[in-house]
């Protein structure tokens, strides 16, 4: 009803105008009823004196009765040459009527004059609109985005600018997430090539060594295999995590989500890092205290759980521990990953789930891809993720699951 409102406002003034022309058109009708009236009287009552002077015995009530009755003789005047359909027997009638047709001409006039105003002013702000909102559609073909509105009514064209206008906001900012994803592209691209420059560089070279020197020592030769094996290795892994994590960028991954209890997640989970647990010899305690399942894709959240407990143990001290507390409420299902290792620089927190980013205390074969995965598949089930460090007393990853 609101895009309505001036239309509705036109409408009642036009309304408003015809009945206040109306009520002065009856009212002159009555003016001009009233005239002839009197004027008619004025004749009837002379026609009567002169009547009763020549025919004193003439009854009033006999002359009463002949003006009140309803028999009409059309030939009565006819022998003084009058046409009672046709003639006026009253000429003041004549000139009143004439003056009275002159002011009914004038009142209708008036009355088309004013709604013809109403009419052609509610067009022209209407053309000005529409003038306004063609501008703003060239402008916006002309990729100027700088629009503003001049006004705040509620008439159809008024909200069809704030409707444009909202549609150049969003053309604008996606104009502007087109150029911000065109250098997040370049940068990841240039991000990737480096990772991938070291260690492709790292494997040419040692093939190169063991080309050049057929006759090099097999325990140098099977060492430089090795090396080998772990940069292929390594990039195999860059490159399967760049593709999932494109996957969900590009909303390409469909989840299967079911009713998944936490006990299980966290049992996939340790089984991943068990083997990282017995290099560095981490005793990994879990205290889970969650009774409501979590609607989720099993698969895709031991890969970002495992991801963010991998992070623990590699920041943990040899022998130390990490502690994983469950608990859930009424609003959301939790999950605390605590270490008690190196901890994080207010930069490294503040970066942590950046593409590519390494922390200062990295290992040498860290990608920096792995917690932006895990950020990514957790909130695809709605979940959130965030951390708290202090340098040398660890980091706290706390993970919530909303209901």
């Amino acid at each position: 009803m609101k895009n309505r409102k001036y239309l509705y406002k036109y409408v009642i003034s036009s309304i408003f105008i015809v009945i206040i022309f109306s009520i002065l058109f009856i009212i002159i009708d009555k003016i001009e009823y009233n005239n002839y009236k009197e004027n008619s009287n004025y004749k009837i009552n002379a026609i009567l004196e002169m009547v009763k002077e020549k025919y004193p015995n003439v009854n009033e009530k006999e002359l009463i009765n002949i003006l009140e009755s309803e028999v009409i003789d059309e030939n009565s005047l006819v022998q003084y040459g009058y046409d009672i359909k046709k003639d006026s027997f009253i000429k003041q009638n004549d000139s009143d009527n004439f003056v009275y047709t002159i002011g009914k001409v004038i009142t209708l006039l008036i009355s088309f004059v004013v709604l013809l105003y109403i009419f052609v002013k509610y067009n022209i702000k209407n053309d000005n609109e529409i003038d306004k909102i063609i501008k703003c559609i060239e402008d916006i073909n002309h990729k100027n985005y700088e629009l503003k509105l001049d006004d705040i009514s509620e008439d159809k064209l008024s909200i069809l600018k704030q409707e444009i206008y909202k549609t150049t906001i969003m053309l604008k900012e996606n104009a502007e997430n087109s150029i911000k994803d065109k250098l997040d592209l370049k940068n990841s691209l240039q991000d990737i090539s480096h990772q991938l420059k070291t260690p492709l560089t790292s494997i040419n070279i040692m093939l190169d060594n063991i080309i050049d020197d057929p006759d090099m020592d097999i325990s140098v030769r099977q060492n430089f295999i090795r090396n080998i094996k772990r940069e292929i290795t390594n990039i195999s892994f860059l490159v399967q995590s760049i593709l999932k994590l494109s996957k969900f960028e590009s909303n390409t991954i469909s989840f299967v989500r079911n009713k998944t209890k936490v006990k299980k997640i966290i049992e996939e989970v340790l089984k991943n890092v068990s083997n990282l647990c017995d290099l560095k010899d981490i005793n990994i305690e879990v205290n889970n205290m969650c009774k409501k399942d979590i609607n989720c894709d099993l698969k895709w959240q031991v890969e970002a759980i495992t991801n963010i407990l991998k992070n623990a143990v590699e920041y943990s001290n040899h022998g130390g521990k990490v502690l994983i507390e469950c608990e859930d409420n009424n609003i959301y299902t939790q999950i605390k990953i605590i270490d008690y290792g190196k901890g994080m620089d207010k930069e490294d927190i503040q970066n942590i789930f950046k593409r590519f980013y390494k922390g200062k205390n990295s290992g040498k074969d860290s990608i920096g891809i792995g917690l932006s995965l895990s950020k990514a598949i957790i909130e695809e089930d709605n979940g959130r993720v965030s951390v708290d460090s202090k340098k040398n007393k660890g980091t706290i990853f706390t993970i919530k699951y909303f209901n």
